[in-house]
């Protein structure tokens, strides 16, 4: 009688050696995408309290500077003012991750967000 299993011995350690480079690959992917969203979720954010901040009627330089400092480093920041509404656009880029993980790309981040002018940021000069 033959032995069953004789023939296959180390190959549970031969799969491993195969799929473990993989499992490494596509889990350094996922924890790149979630750089990238929470990035982005700055981003957001920035453009968001910065134009809340100019509806209100705060100081344009103030609400940049807010916006700069809320988004990820080295932000830009624009603001544009038309016919009662307020529009701030963030942008910034972010760095691939580098090292063994250079073959990650960078991201360009952007988010705009709109905001009515208050009643009393329309009548101030």
């Amino acid at each position: 009688m033959r032995q069953s299993g004789r023939g296959e011995r180390g190959a549970a350690t031969a799969e491993l050696a195969m799929v473990l480079p993989m499992l490494l690959a596509v889990t350094a992917g996922l924890l790149w995408l979630l750089v990238v969203g929470l990035g982005q979720m700055r981003v957001t954010d920035a453009a968001r309290e910065a134009a809340r901040a100019l509806a209100r009627g705060e100081d344009p330089g103030a609400a940049s500077a807010l916006a700069a400092r809320i988004g990820p480093s080295g932000s830009r920041v624009s603001v544009e003012q038309a016919s009662g509404l307020v529009t701030v656009t963030v942008s910034a880029g972010l760095e691939g991750p580098g090292g063994l993980l250079a073959a990650l790309p960078g991201a360009d981040l952007e988010a705009s967000a709109t905001a009515a002018l208050e009643p009393a940021a329309v009548a101030a000069p």
